[in-house]
């Protein structure tokens, strides 16, 4: 992969094939239907090192404009883009969005990396308790997707946009929560993956791996 940023004007992804944060911003992309060309790459693609510091995925470029932060790039497509909008304008709602962005990744995301991107090198009991842990956080925190058809809304947002894509990978991680006590979580994921932005933005990879979970689009 070789990118001359300073002669690419238009909308770039550079997306992993199979990743619930690259997915994250795949499905916001298809959602607000904003044109750009994608790229699928690697964490360890030598040319990664120049546009993130940290070579990590997705890293979106824009007329110049260079992100590497997932939550940056989220607030960046919505402002930038105002059709469809997935951030409230509110500033009081606004502000509960970043924070439970903040928390997601923070509570969840951290051990979602651990057991998917460290995998085949992981400590066992290490992972156990990962496991542990985020299996437990879901469960206390299933009340939250009781009372509103989306997450702690009654409308589509950003917020659905980032916890959707790791709760497809839950199998993949070794988490399974009890279906009784979850059974609110198991609805809005039934709700979440069959829509229609959701699947569109899956790469090939990502839909043969869940196929199970998502309706043939």
């Amino acid at each position: 992969m070789t990118l001359d940023i300073s002669d690419n004007q238009s909308m770039t992804l550079l997306s992993h094939s199979d990743d619930f944060r690259s997915h994250w911003v795949r499905f916001m992309l298809a959602e607000k239907e904003i044109k750009h060309q994608l790229i699928l790459t690697d964490y360890d693609d030598e040319d990664l090192i120049s546009l993130s510091p940290y070579q990590n995925l997705p890293v979106l470029l824009d007329q110049g404009v260079k992100l590497f932060n997932t939550a940056i790039i989220a607030e960046y497509l919505d402002d930038r883009y105002r059709q469809n909008k997935l951030f409230t304008d509110n500033p009081i709602q606004r502000a509960e969005q970043r924070q439970y962005i903040w928390r997601f990744e923070k509570d969840w995301f951290q051990l979602a990396d651990h057991m998917l991107r460290h995998a085949d090198s992981l400590d066992p009991q290490k992972k156990q308790l990962a496991q542990k842990k985020l299996r437990d956080t879901l469960i206390s925190l299933t009340p939250l997707f009781q009372h509103f058809p989306f997450f702690m809304s009654d409308h589509f947002s950003v917020l659905d946009c980032m916890i959707a894509p790791m709760l497809l990978r839950l199998e993949d991680m070794g988490v399974h929560l009890p279906p009784t006590q979850c059974r609110a979580i198991f609805l809005y994921q039934q709700k979440l993956f069959n829509r229609t932005g959701f699947v569109k933005a899956m790469t090939t990879q990502e839909k043969n791996r869940y196929s199970k979970h998502i309706v043939k689009r």
